[in-house]
């Protein structure tokens, strides 16, 4: 394994577009926040827009602010343009696994990761609350690489068949219609060494709000006023997100039923253990025992600084 991280992938299907990042041109302090889905993205891009105002004075909805440069369904000329008007901190989302981009050291990466089977019960909603015009969007727009995205299965355990044992990219083994989740994070997790790469655990954040909050904005430099951070911590609830739905959810909730309500669900672990049979978690140990080191696996289901 090379001592810093190789793009050795491309990933193109009907959501992403990892060669767009070819054109993006980087600050020495970009942030970049990267999930594989469904692991507290849109949490982090909110916490990361209060720490850089901590007023709450956002100069655009955060879900603008920090573009996920890799959908391809957004204009990339646009999506750069805006970056480079930017004059505050840029921070700026993906969900590509780590060997889809090019790696750079004067950038800070924060990846969030959440256990596999909570992330899948989140998708779940994600997936059976898209509008039919997200899978026109997708599937019609010129460019697209591999099969369509087809609609969402109406019975959550065969979703979960494809899901769990089928990949789509062929180095991948699980995700389908997606990506991999595991894939993801352990391509993070084999450089959480490195300075620049801080990884943090749903479940952590979920359990010390404000301590992990710190810990962000320690590891991204930022300096917040002692009195913010009770606004802050506040601002970044599930409840307050949820109020305040249109101004986090990608662009306002507008292609799921239900808007940024149905986006932002409940944001809370281990629905799956009234849902996944003892056979649906023994295709989940397989597909761990595919993609994820050991010690990979005991930080994902546990979490845990590292």
């Amino acid at each position: 394994m090379s001592n810093l991280p190789q793009r050795t992938h491309i990933y193109q299907n009907h959501h992403m577009d990892s060669t767009r990042w070819d054109y993006f041109e980087p600050r020495n302090n970009d942030i970049v926040i990267a999930t594989s889905y469904k692991a507290g993205t849109t949490w982090t891009q909110a916490i990361v827009a209060h720490l850089l105002f901590p007023d709450g004075n956002f100069p655009a909805a955060p879900f603008e602010m920090s573009p996920w440069l890799d959908m391809r369904i957004f204009p990339l000329e646009v999506v750069l343009n805006k970056l480079k008007a930017q004059q505050h901190r840029r921070f700026i989302k993906t969900h590509l696994p780590l060997d889809g981009l090019a790696y750079n050291e004067n950038i800070k990466y924060l990846y969030i990761a959440r256990d596999a089977r909570d992330v899948f019960m989140s998708l779940w909603n994600h997936y059976q609350g898209m509008k039919d015009e997200a899978f026109l969007l997708m599937n019609n727009l010129p460019g697209r690489e591999g099969d369509e995205l087809p609609p969402s299965p109406d019975d959550i355990h065969e979703f979960w068949q494809n899901w769990i044992t089928r990949g789509s990219f062929a180095w991948e083994s699980d995700g389908w219609p997606y990506w991999s989740h595991l894939s993801n994070v352990q391509s993070w997790w084999n450089f959480h060494h490195l300075p620049n790469i801080e990884l943090f655990h749903y479940s952590d954040m979920l359990a010390d709000t404000e301590g992990e909050i710190r810990r962000m904005a320690k590891f991204l430099e930022i300096a917040v006023p002692d009195n913010a951070w009770e606004g802050i911590v506040k601002a970044v609830s599930f409840a307050e997100m949820k109020q305040q739905g249109e101004l986090y959810a990608p662009g306002g909730g507008q292609l799921w039923k239900g808007g940024a309500n149905t986006f932002l669900h409940k944001g809370t672990n281990e629905r799956w253990r009234d849902v996944l049979s003892d056979d649906e978690l023994a295709q989940y140990d397989a597909a761990c025992d595919r993609a994820l080191t050991g010690e990979c696996r005991q930080w994902l289901e546990h979490g845990g600084r590292i």
